[in-house]
């Protein structure tokens, strides 16, 4: 049986995108997964950008409110919130959850320069979600 997770971060437009395409890229065979926004927005054009160099298209995908899945009853065995120490607070627990895993990554849309700088941040973030993701599915493989 698949266990389900859901990714929250503040806007639903970066790091949690990020974690719930990689982990259905890793392993979709374990996890059903999704992500969430506590104030969802849209996707971020760099996040397209970097998750298109992973194989990945996210530039139909529209993003979700972690309080609508909440309203509809949906239950996960694990909820990781993503926020970054910047906006903990924000991301609050999420009932109807086994467990609940704080992975804190800065917001790689509060980065500054050139569009080349920016994308190298929103790499770098996308990188070390996938090293914390492996670190995950190998504790269920």
């Amino acid at each position: 049986m698949k266990r389900k997770v859901l990714f929250i971060c503040v806007h639903n437009s970066a790091r949690s995108q990020m974690a719930e395409e990689l982990l259905r890229k890793m392993a979709g065979d374990l996890f059903e997964v999704e992500s969430a926004g506590l104030e969802p927005s849209t996707i971020n054009p760099f996040t397209i950008e970097v998750m298109k160099e992973e194989g990945i298209d996210l530039s139909a995908k529209g993003t979700n409110d972690a309080f609508e899945f909440f309203k509809e009853g949906r239950k996960y065995d694990y909820v990781i919130i993503m926020c970054g120490k910047d906006t903990e607070e924000k991301c609050p627990t999420y009932p109807g959850s086994r467990e609940r895993l704080h992975w804190p990554f800065d917001d790689p849309s509060k980065a500054s320069g050139t569009d080349e700088a920016k994308l190298q941040v929103f790499r770098e973030v996308r990188d070390n979600i996938r090293k914390k993701l492996e670190c995950f599915v190998d504790v269920f493989s």
